[in-house]
């Protein structure tokens, strides 16, 4: 209970965590509705690229018009960190390059950074973490989002001695969805493009979701915080429910689908043929454990866990997430106990640029869950050699060279301005795991 404690002793004392929220799409504004329920907790800015449609989302959660009113909604992100009135700041636009501007600007003005924005963490979080450390500002994972979630199961695991033999999350997933453009995408959503708009939904951001790309990053987040490695090719998404983890994410040499032992993989909830998995894993975490003796082994079998057929391997889940409704866990941990809830470590994974079709010379790159390219996971020694073209930097880019179709783009296959902020603090992230 030390944190609800802690939180009532501020709410007492009058001096409440102060928040700085940037982005109030659907991830803010989950995180927005638990505010008025939180003691000791204070959202003193939000900003927006449009203050006034943010004002309303935070009407239509729930927020009474006196906490609306003691609230500055705002424009300019920049403005509000140097204000002095924000102890932590919530990074949530899902812009990589935004993101990273923002993280730096946080770290400039000793603010702790919660980085929702988790493309932007794959892109540089190695280096934006070092910079954070080094300034004394906790650069952390969002707790709720599954990276975070996931994370916290491989601590757990390692923590109580056991090798931790693969770790990740569900998805819905069919090869063929990483051809899937804006276009396409609703039909897999069972929507109609008409629907899908009346709600607000974002075609290209619902898209990277569907096409690989977003859980390629987020396994990517999870590598770089834990070690853990990426498959040499790419994500398997092999179908498997939550009674089929252990057998189905164990290494190939003792009969299960994994390169190795210790990776991130994300299970799929159809069956290659389209069919519903059974009892699947769609919206939670896992990790797979292997047991370090015969003892422990004995022990799974006798507490019921579900283990593979040897008994030497078995699987914790959490069958979903909360996404914002959670987010307090970060932002609490980081402003009272000075501690993230995840933090990339090192560069050990990369998403990469792939060519959704044969591309031509002189198209432009439209990014993340866009008509053009999928995002790849792959190690990040492997994206290095090949001097990869990274998918937080695949946006807006004309293409100097033909790209065949599932090829990887490389950094000299676009018009790239290379004296940019943001890739002078790649360029360093790489030399410095090259």
């Amino acid at each position: 209970m030390f944190l609800f404690d802690e939180l009532c002793s501020r709410q007492d004392a009058h001096n409440p965590v102060k928040v700085g929220l940037i982005g109030a799409g659907k991830f803010g504004s989950m995180f927005l509705t638990q505010v008025p329920t939180t003691p000791g907790l204070e959202v003193s800015f939000i900003a927006d690229l449009d203050p006034v449609r943010a004002k309303r989302s935070c009407s239509a959660i729930g927020w009474p018009d006196e906490l609306i009113s003691r609230t500055e909604f705002v424009d300019d992100a920049m403005k509000m960190m140097a204000s002095g009135k924000v102890d932590v700041l919530v990074e949530a636009t899902g812009n990589p390059v935004t993101g990273v501007f923002h993280a730096r600007a946080a770290i400039q003005n000793g603010i702790h950074i919660i980085m929702v924005n988790v493309e932007a963490d794959v892109l540089a979080g190695a280096q934006l973490a070092h910079e954070a450390a080094a300034a004394g500002i906790v650069y952390s994972m969002a707790y709720g989002d599954q990276p975070a979630l996931t994370c916290e199961m491989v601590d757990w695991a390692r923590s109580s001695g056991f090798n931790v033999v693969a770790a990740g999350k569900g998805t819905k997933f069919l090869p063929s969805y990483h051809a899937s453009t804006p276009d396409t995408v609703w039909d897999h959503y069972g929507l109609t493009a008409e629907q899908a708009d009346a709600a607000g939904m974002n075609s290209q951001m619902f898209n990277s979701f569907l096409d690989g790309t977003k859980s390629a990053i987020e396994m990517a987040a999870i590598s770089n915080a834990t070690g853990l490695s990426a498959p040499d090719n790419g994500l398997l998404f092999p179908p498997a429910g939550v009674d089929d983890l252990a057998q189905v994410l164990r290494p190939r040499l003792v009969g299960g689908q994994l390169e190795a032992s210790g990776m991130v993989e994300v299970v799929s909830s159809l069956e290659r043929d389209g069919k519903p998995v059974f009892r699947d894993l769609r919206w939670g975490v896992y990790v797979v454990l292997e047991a370090p003796n015969d003892y422990a082994a004995d022990c799974f079998r006798q507490y019921g866990m579900n283990t593979d057929e040897t008994g030497r391997y078995s699987a914790m889940y959490k069958p979903f997430h909360l996404i914002g409704l959670e987010l307090n866990i970060s932002i609490l941990a980081a402003a009272l106990l000075g501690r993230a809830t995840g933090c990339t470590k090192a560069f050990t994974s990369d998403v990469v640029a792939t060519a959704k079709r044969s591309l031509r010379a002189g198209e432009i790159l439209d990014g993340e869950g866009g008509y053009t390219v999928w995002g790849k996971l792959c190690p990040a020694k492997r994206s290095i050699d090949m001097n990869a073209l990274p998918i937080g930097l695949a946006a807006n880019l004309k293409l100097l060279n033909d790209i065949p179709k599932d090829e990887i783009v490389k950094i000299s296959d676009v018009d790239l301005d290379v004296t940019c902020e943001v890739f002078e603090i790649r360029r360093q992230l790489t030399e410095a795991y090259a």
